[in-house]
């Protein structure tokens, strides 16, 4: 009963991460831009560049059609910060990291942990949302957020957990571990 106490609950939406909202935010401005164009089809010259007319005046509603485009796609953004990625679980002997609907929960004995650490990711805006990421020999998991807390098994697998409480979750599996290694003694 004592294993199966919940220590550490994290969730992280799929609607936080910069990249995604990103280009979810240029894609829907270029959609107000052929809306715009469309409302005001004269050429324009601006500086260096120069728009010619709207290449789709004999089509009707075009420009409609571009700003209801918009405007899904920022709804769309929007629903995305209610859809969970990962949900991250620390129990007293094991981490549980669950994904969205399809994605296979993955399931971390911390008796097989042999090394811990709390780091920073590198300054960079473009991070992609990944979910049990296999890339060089780094198993990776990221929503959003600046820090992460890597693990390190006995079998050699490198696990790299992105979070917004790295702190948090750095300490509370610390400690696990300590209690773990000690009653093993």
């Amino acid at each position: 009963m004592l294993a199966d106490k919940q220590i550490f609950d994290e969730k992280q939406y799929m609607g936080h991460n910069r990249l995604s909202m990103i280009w979810r935010t240029i894609i829907a401005l270029f959609c107000f831009v052929g809306y715009y164009w469309s409302e005001n089809p004269k050429p324009v010259q601006i500086a260096i560049f120069r728009i010619g007319y709207y290449p789709a005046l004999d089509i009707p509603n075009s420009g409609k059609i571009f700003f209801l485009l918009g405007l899904l796609i920022m709804l769309f953004s929007v629903m995305l910060t209610f859809i969970l990625h990962t949900h991250t679980k620390v129990f007293a002997e094991y981490i549980v990291i669950d994904g969205f609907w399809t994605a296979r929960r993955v399931k971390i004995n911390l008796d097989t942990i042999t090394h811990i650490r709390k780091s920073r990711y590198k300054k960079h805006i473009f991070r992609r949302a990944v979910y049990n990421l296999h890339s060089r020999g780094i198993i990776r998991f990221f929503t959003s957020g600046n820090e992460f807390v890597e693990i390190k098994d006995r079998s050699g697998f490198t696990y790299r957990i992105g979070t917004q409480k790295a702190p948090e979750l750095y300490q509370v599996l610390k400690k696990q571990l300590r209690e773990i290694h000690q009653t093993n003694l």
